[in-house]
């Protein structure tokens, strides 16, 4: 079962989602514990990130312990790529922070096999001991990472095609819809599903159908979103408008 959390604004989300995540650093380095994040790209998660910036700079957080495994990257897209997803992460969050550079894991979008590329990152998640607490966004086709409709519940890390929705979605961040790629490397949703905990943020009129299919339809390939409603410990940031067909 999916729980709900309303909040008047972003910021008003990012700070909570943003003091989970220290308080589980804390707790976990406080045993000598590594904290294994699964992050997501886009403009969902920027306030998120701009808020543990902050609590790593007046706060104090430090991020020394902390492994990161993002969803997505996008295919034929290398790390100087203004609209690569590693890029976005240099630019967002981690060279803003502590976290040393070996503890950072993003799909390669240059990859010569993107098969091997895919199932090495699986392992590494592995190695890591799992992801720990896994930040999400959701597509208006109900991807979540890139997994488009149809994406089966044991889907792992693979190659993807995207969705022409999908695609122009993202247009606005290139400028063009012809240089959006039509493919992408994920995080499959068995994968996202075997996180500890999944934090889920959605706001505006615009997600409210999709965020309501999620919750409400039963789980399909036809809406990968409805899987997380198998996921005991997954939880849905919203806004009223993105509540409203609740």
């Amino acid at each position: 079962m999916i729980a709900t959390r309303l909040h008047p604004d972003k910021q008003t989300a990012a700070q909570a989602i943003a003091r989970e995540i220290a308080d589980l650093i804390e707790i976990r380095s406080k045993s000598g514990k590594s904290t294994v994040l699964g992050l997501a790209t886009g403009s969902t998660p920027l306030e998120l990130y701009a808020e543990l910036i902050r609590l790593h700079r007046e706060a104090g957080v430090s991020f020394r312990s902390v492994i990161t495994f993002n969803l997505d990257e996008y295919e034929g897209l290398g790390p100087t790529h203004p609209q690569s997803y590693r890029f976005f992460m240099e630019e967002n969050l981690f060279r803003h922070l502590d976290i040393p550079a070996a503890n950072i894991h993003i799909p390669d979008g240059l990859a010569n096999d993107p098969a091997k590329n895919c199932a090495d990152y699986e392992a590494a998640i592995r190695d890591a001991g799992g992801i720990d607490l896994q930040i999400l966004g959701i597509g208006r086709t109900g991807h979540i990472g890139f997994n488009e409709p149809p994406s089966a519940a044991d889907s792992r890390t693979r190659r993807v095609h995207l969705d022409e929705v999908t695609r122009r979605d993202n247009s606005v961040f290139f400028g063009d819809l012809d240089q959006v790629p039509h493919g992408a490397l994920t995080m499959g949703v068995a994968t996202i599903l075997e996180a500890r905990r999944i934090e889920l943020i959605a706001f505006g009129e615009a997600k409210a159908e999709i965020v309501r299919r999620a919750m409400k339809e039963a789980p399909s390939p036809s809406c990968p979103a409805t899987w997380l409603q198998q996921h005991p410990g997954c939880t849905f940031h919203l806004d009223t408008a993105a509540a409203k067909a609740l």
